[in-house]
């Protein structure tokens, strides 16, 4: 697949905690699906750098390292498959 899905998040952020819920069930039905999580205090310049203003955000970026969707607030576990599908491509 060759898909990375990148979730910027913050500590006591309560929809951060319902994004990681809806990312992980994705990541059930994409096993070969590759997540990583960033606290946006612990990746300040990471953050910085990708203009992260808000939490949690999630980048879906393809193989090459080709951002393909970025979207703010908690997504739905359709419109993720959707995006996951659309980088796979």
């Amino acid at each position: 697949m060759g898909v990375l899905l990148e979730l910027y998040t913050s500590a006591f952020c309560e929809p951060c905690h319902r994004a990681r819920e809806v990312v992980a069930e994705a990541q059930r039905l994409v096993p070969v699906l590759v997540v990583e999580e960033r606290d946006v205090a612990a990746h300040a310049v990471r953050a910085e750098e990708l203009v992260i203003t808000t939490t949690p955000t999630t980048i879906i970026r393809r193989a090459d390292g080709t951002e393909v969707v970025r979207a703010a607030g908690v997504p739905t576990l359709a419109r993720l498959l959707t995006a996951l599908a659309q980088a796979a491509d």
